[in-house]
């Protein structure tokens, strides 16, 4: 028997030329063990790397983040973009490499100038079926975020603002009007956005 480099225990040299030519054999027994399963062959880890670029262009989905942010008054912050109509609640996309929380932070921060007061509440999942019908929102709840300094219009960002619930502006989409009202009556939310 020969020793595997690196690890220090015996292999015999069928097994170990098992492991050169990427055959990796591992069985339950060593998952009920703990054991850790040996890593893949760079053909293997080719091959699936492969196969979920092949998945992306072939079922793209794309997943972002829109937020309930509440200031310590209780007024509720909106965007209105540039280059769509109606007053939204803040969001975004979640960048490769991202977590939702991150890109919560950077969405309120890019489009509002809004730090989070506390750790941000996932309130649901919901397929948003306009467009393409892949695109999925999680939808957070911020409360006592703060706005370092007021947002100036750009090609972005037309307007935005803090709201009372009870006076949003003209032109409030559909979907935020309807998820501000689930929130606020503490109905079960929908499937889609």
């Amino acid at each position: 028997m020969s020793q595997q480099e690196g690890h220090g225990q015996p292999v015999s040299p069928a097994a170990n030329e098992a492991g050169r030519s990427g055959t990796v054999s591992y069985d339950a027994g060593q998952a009920s063990r703990g054991e850790t399963p040996p890593p893949l062959h760079w053909r293997h880890r080719l091959s699936l790397k492969l196969f979920h670029t092949w998945f992306l262009f072939r079922r793209g989905m794309s997943l972002g983040v829109r937020v309930i942010a509440f200031d310590s008054e209780g007024r509720v912050f909106l965007v209105r973009h540039g280059y769509m109509p109606g007053w939204q609640l803040p969001g975004g996309g979640i960048e490769p490499g991202q977590t939702a929380r991150q890109a919560v932070a950077m969405e309120l921060a890019e489009e509002g100038n809004i730090e989070l007061g506390a750790e941000p509440q996932l309130l649901g999942v919901f397929l948003n079926r306009s467009g393409i019908g892949r695109d999925h929102v999680m939808l957070y709840l911020a409360r006592d975020v703060r706005q370092t300094t007021p947002r100036l219009p750009d090609h972005e960002i037309a307007e935005c603002g803090f709201f009372s619930l009870e006076a949003l502006p003209a032109g409030t989409t559909r979907a935020t009007f309807s998820r501000l009202r689930e929130w606020r009556d503490d109905l079960s939310h929908p499937a889609h956005w």
